[in-house]
């Protein structure tokens, strides 16, 4: 990644971090005269698409104010349901849906799908036909399963 790349990424977790929410993934593409950065927040409840312009509006005044780009297209959203879910605080609004998890096991990966039912401290329980607790640090994948019930 290139010095100007790294600071737009600064910035992005900068505005991000400041608004209270985190950084899930940033994707630069296109040519220099048609420049598209894609960011991906998440926060500890749902995020409103308000939330996603603010804080497209603070990252563009940044980038603007250091001329670190010429042309460029921000899209800020949130990740979607296709993504997986990364940090343990994304984990309770979700209590009651049901995921498909990959972890970890003795030195192998193992895989199942299961209703999230509590969440204490780092600790993650599912059901799956039985109980299953998981470390979130043993959690390889961790993606939610659309319903539509």
């Amino acid at each position: 990644m290139n010095h100007n790349f790294e600071n737009i990424r600064e910035i992005i977790q900068q505005v991000v971090d400041h608004n209270q929410f985190f950084l899930i993934d940033f994707i630069v593409r296109g040519s220099e005269n048609s420049r598209v950065i894609e960011v991906f927040i998440d926060g500890e409840k749902n995020i409103s698409a308000d939330e996603c312009a603010l804080v497209s509006r603070e990252i563009c005044r940044q980038i603007d104010e250091t001329s670190l780009l010429k042309s460029y297209r921000l899209d800020v959203s949130s990740p979607g349901v296709d993504r997986p879910l990364i940090y343990l605080k994304q984990f309770p609004k979700h209590i009651n849906r049901i995921f498909e998890i990959e972890f970890r096991t003795s030195g192998s990966s193992s895989s199942f799908k299961g209703r999230l039912v509590a969440i204490e401290d780092d600790l993650l329980t599912f059901q799956a036909g039985n109980e299953i607790k998981l470390k979130h640090q043993d959690i390889i994948k961790a993606k939610v399963i659309v319903s539509f019930n």
